[in-house]
């Protein structure tokens, strides 16, 4: 289930999503939240996106379809 981003925690892998009036566009990539923004959690690499909603990663395979 998705959760507001206001909630999303600063540590773990996450997977974030913005939802608006076409549906869930979910990132295919785990990010970790930072205090300068989100991370690619594999990279490093700073995503540039506004997410709306997050929840928690969960590896290929094994993860919720949008």
């Amino acid at each position: 289930m998705w959760e507001t981003i206001l909630t999303a925690p600063f540590f773990g892998l996450l997977q974030l999503a913005v939802i608006d009036e076409d549906g869930e566009h979910p990132l295919v990539f785990p990010c970790r939240r930072t205090a300068s923004g989100w991370k690619h959690a594999i990279t490093g690499i700073p995503v540039n996106v506004r997410p709306t909603h997050w929840r928690e990663w969960i590896e290929d395979g094994d993860a919720p379809q949008a």
